[in-house]
Order: C-alpha cells, then sequence, then structure tokens
C-alpha cells in the first residue's frame, strides 16, 4: 500500500473551512490546525515531518504556513489544533514560518488574488531527529527533509478571498 495522508477535514481541490483560515492581515478565521493523518509509512520510518506550504504566494519561494518535524513514528495522527492548543506529541518541534512564529499560520492570500493552493505534505524519515539551527525555517529545511524522506504523500486545498 503506498503511504498517504490526508484530512478529513480539508478535501483536496476545495476550499479551506473558516476555522483553519489565518486571523490577521485582513483574514478573520479561527487560526486552529487542521486534524491531519497517515497510514502505511515504510517500515524502516524513524519519524515524521508536516509541512504546508503555498505556491503562488506572490513572494519569490511561495509561503511556508507550517512545519512539524521529530514527530515520533508511532504516531499516525494529529487532532485538530495540535499546533495552536499545545497537542502536538512529545518530541516533536515547530518551525518558525513565514508569519515568523513557530506555529500553525492559516491561508490569508491577498484580496483579489485567484484562490491560492495549499499543500500539506507528510513526510515518513529516516532518521529519527531532523537537527535544527537556530534560525531553521520550513524552506531552509526542504532540501534535508527531501534528503531524509523514505516517502512523502501530499494533497492540496485552495483558499482566495475574491475582490
Amino acid at each position: 500500500m503506498p503511504f498517504t495522508a490526508w484530512s478529513n477535514a480539508l478535501k483536496p481541490g476545495q476550499t479551506v473551512p473558516d476555522n483553519y483560515v489565518f486571523n490577521g492581515m485582513g483574514c478573520s478565521g479561527k487560526n486552529i490546525s487542521p486534524p491531519l493523518e497517515w497510514k502505511d509509512a515504510p517500515k524502516d520510518t524513524k519519524s515524521f515531518a508536516v509541512t504546508v506550504f503555498d505556491p503562488d504566494a506572490p513572494r519569490v519561494g511561495g509561503w511556508w504556513h507550517w512545519a512539524v518535524v521529530n514527530i515520533p513514528p508511532e504516531v499516525t495522527a494529529l487532532p485538530e489544533g495540535a499546533s495552536n492548543e499545545g497537542k502536538l506529541p512529545t518530541g516533536s518541534v515547530e518551525v518558525e514560518s513565514d508569519y515568523g512564529e513557530a506555529h500553525y499560520g492559516g491561508p490569508c492570500p491577498p484580496i483579489g488574488d485567484s484562490p491560492h493552493h495549499y499543500v500539506f505534505t507528510v513526510y515518513a524519515l529516516k532518521n529519527k531527529e531532523v537537527h535544527l539551527s537556530p534560525n531553521s525555517t520550513p524552506g531552509s529545511i526542504k532540501n534535508l527533509l527531501e534528503h531524509e524522506c523514505l516517502a512523502k504523500s501530499s494533497f492540496t486545498v485552495e483558499y482566495g478571498r475574491g475582490v
């Protein structure tokens, strides 16, 4: 079976519900991290990582909304609010997002842009820990995650604010 990630609250190709939209910068969501699940990781998986990325953001390199590393190998889900409510598994580490804080930051594209795409990716990694520097950002660890990756699964949702 292939490694698969999903969310019962987010459906690929559909609009992100307000619970998971950023609260600030003109957006008025609840900024709660969505529930995520995964299954059929390779047997040699030593840890997991999760990232959320907007490739449509109007800046070079897109916009990183969330990154969590060092999720223990026995974990197969993150509950709703894992980031914001302190429900991350013991040992997990959140990396500073492009919002400048080390926790989930939901979608909030510029008014008038076409809906942006938000790529949720779960990585099954071959090492127990991703070693981070004090200035690590999701963009700076992406290559490391790809190098350490045994398997990954992604799904994409959308969000826009219209005109």
